[in-house]
């Protein structure tokens, strides 16, 4: 199926000379979000996960489906201070300073199979600190799923030759 009819470009979102690629088109009908689902599925259905992380906050809204269809448990990637167990944080850049996310030190065993799902791809300091507390923990992603990847940004190259894959591209 053809995602991009469902995706809306908000121009100067959030701020002058962005163009914020909105997902809730693709959300509010729910045939296209079943099929977005199983694609994102389909993706990985080669691979033996254990774990689906998704990534806050848009991250949230597939992970969970992707999980309960591969029989994996879904674990939460959260900005710091979100998380009420003990957490393990990683920091990455952002064009205007630095952020970190947080995940509980429980969320993920030694050996673990694990997704990493987040809505997009774009410069990938995102992505690549998700995959640094995977690896913190002893999990060992397998694959890194999006369902936009903003390639003209480069963000693949931060994530050191992982495996990525998307439903569309721009």
């Amino acid at each position: 199926m053809d995602f991009e009819p469902f995706i809306r470009d908000i121009e100067d979102f959030p701020k002058p000379g962005v163009v914020f690629k909105d997902i809730t088109p693709l959300l509010k009908d729910y045939q296209v979000l079943l099929k977005a689902s199983d694609a994102l599925c389909n993706m990985v259905a080669d691979h033996a996960i254990d774990k689906v992380v998704g990534v806050d906050s848009r991250g949230f809204i597939f992970a969970p489906l992707i999980a309960s269809r591969l029989q994996a448990g879904f674990v939460p990637v959260r900005k710091k201070g979100k998380l009420p167990f003990d957490t393990v944080s990683a920091s990455y850049e952002l064009e205007y300073g630095t952020d970190s996310l947080e995940i509980h030190t429980d969320a993920i065993m030694k050996g673990e199979k694990v997704l990493v799902h987040d809505d997009v791809l774009a410069t990938g300091g995102t992505a690549k600190a998700v995959c640094e507390l995977v690896e913190k923990l002893g999990g060992e992603v397998v694959q890194c799923n999006f369902l936009i990847h903003l390639t003209f940004l480069n963000g693949a190259q931060k994530l050191n030759g992982r495996k990525i894959s998307t439903l569309l591209e721009y």
